[in-house]
């Protein structure tokens, strides 16, 4: 194939990714949104989102591989590191803009808005005029500014905004200082989570210990934490697994290290045929019997629900249930956030709680290859999609969320995303084998059973 001829196919994959994409919008909701839209669609609180989310990783992988391609590269270069916008959402964060311009439909401007939040108002037009640019607010007259479907999302009263602030205070922090603890000699080689960059970034704060530590040292950035952890929930897509896998035919599960409920609450309401376990330490507990009575109290009165104190490097989970869900906070796997001696561990632990018939459920990204041989074999054995060609196999920036994924967890817990083969490695490690992938569009459920 030609590199024109490349180009050409690339461009037919984005055109037919965006058409699906607005035929799922306008099935849901009567109409495709726009950058003026100054409400929610429907599609955007649906539980599973899984073609959308599909459409739109062939969508970015093939439009940011096209522009890569086509423009020059010390313009790609250039724009991989002139970034300011989690500056200017920052701000946005900490003074509440969004909630402030809930009162003005019409929009505010900007030297209004200054004397509310007591920002100068040039520099103030500036950040507004970015994020406008990004599609993140509209700036409806000249230096006046209204919220829009994208800026709501930082709502105070929103959980994503609260995993976007996450990103924007203790990451940014720890990428600060990523180059300096490659080279510290305590630093460099250890996959300790005391030694995670966002730890050697406020040590001079005098904290130490590991990222969960700092998080338990002050009450707001604890709840605020927890909070992001539900937001994950619109931002992956994490409940499509509540609809893709088929929790039916099963009648109990276990979510190890459950935290709050982000995947079990919404897994009672869906699926009232199931009795859920939760473990957890004892302070994530308190939290979580407040949140099911107040949200779903029914599952906790008719006994779909039990809390179980467990810490999951020093005990075993209740025996002999049907599904085990190696779960965290996040609605997602608590493996991640560990190097590989103390991820085995936990599986290890989860082991030997399986019956005969149990299913392990390891919810997380999956991070792929950019061989198309190893993709392909991948694919053909396990049933991990590839991407078609010219597209990368791994979908290009249509799955780069993974890799800067990876960053985070490297940067907040010396830990990482893992590959499918590093799992497969970890799970035979702890006596498992996996039975089946389950693509989700962004993240990955495995499935795997004793060995």
């Amino acid at each position: 194939m030609s590199n024109r001829a490349k180009i050409e196919s690339l461009l037919a994959m984005a055109n037919s990714a965006a058409q699906e994409a607005m035929a799922l919008y306008e099935k849901a909701g009567g109409d495709v949104p726009s950058l003026d839209s100054t409400g929610p669609h429907p599609l955007d609180d649906a539980i599973d989102t899984v073609a959308l989310k599909s459409a739109i990783r062939t969508l970015e992988g093939a439009c940011g591989q096209i522009c890569t391609t086509l423009a020059p590269p010390s313009h790609t270069a250039i724009n991989l590191v002139q970034v300011y916008d989690y500056a200017c959402v920052r701000v946005v964060l900490r003074e509440n803009i969004t909630n402030i311009l809930i009162d003005y439909p019409n929009g505010i401007h900007v030297n209004e808005l200054s004397k509310i939040i007591k920002v100068d108002s040039k520099k103030l037009a500036r950040v507004m005029r970015l994020l406008s640019t990004r599609g993140c607010f509209r700036e409806v007259d000249t230096d006046v500014f209204a919220n829009n479907r994208l800026s709501l999302i930082l709502h105070s009263e929103n959980p994503v905004r609260h995993m976007v602030s996450l990103h924007v205070e203790a990451c940014a922090k720890g990428a600060g200082v990523f180059y300096e603890t490659l080279k510290e000699p305590e630093h460099a080689y250890s996959y300790d989570p005391a030694h995670a960059p966002v730890m050697y970034a406020i040590k001079p704060q005098g904290i130490e210990g590991t990222f969960f530590d700092w998080m338990r040292l002050d009450d707001s950035r604890r709840v605020s934490y927890h909070r992001s952890m539900r937001g994950l929930n619109g931002i992956m897509g994490s409940l499509a697994v509540l609809t893709n896998f088929p929790f039916e035919k099963y009648s109990t599960v276990v979510d190890v290290g459950g935290g709050i409920g982000a995947f079990s609450l919404p897994l009672a309401k869906t699926h009232k045929n199931v009795k859920i376990t939760i473990h957890d330490l004892p302070e994530a507990l308190v939290q979580a019997r407040d949140i099911w009575a107040k949200d779903c109290p029914e599952a906790v009165q008719e006994g779909r629900v039990e809390f179980a104190e467990l810490n999951f490097f020093e005990q075993v989970p209740v025996k002999g249930k049907d599904i085990y869900y190696v779960g965290h906070r996040q609605l997602r796997n608590i493996i991640h956030d560990w190097p590989d001696n103390e991820a085995a561990l936990i599986l290890r632990n989860v082991r030997q709680a399986l019956g005969p018939n149990s299913r392990v459920l390891v919810h997380d990204y999956v991070l792929r290859q950019l061989s198309r041989k190893q993709a392909e074999v991948e694919a053909s054995t396990l049933g991990a999609v590839v991407a078609p060609e010219p597209l990368l196999p791994n979908f290009g920036v249509g799955n780069m969320r993974s890799y800067q994924q990876d960053m985070t967890m490297l940067i907040l817990h010396n830990a990482k995303e893992r590959t499918l083969q590093d799992s497969l490695e970890l799970a035979t490690a702890a006596g498992l084998k996996l039975e089946k992938v389950w693509d989700l569009a962004e993240a990955c459920v495995l499935e795997f059973m004793a060995a």
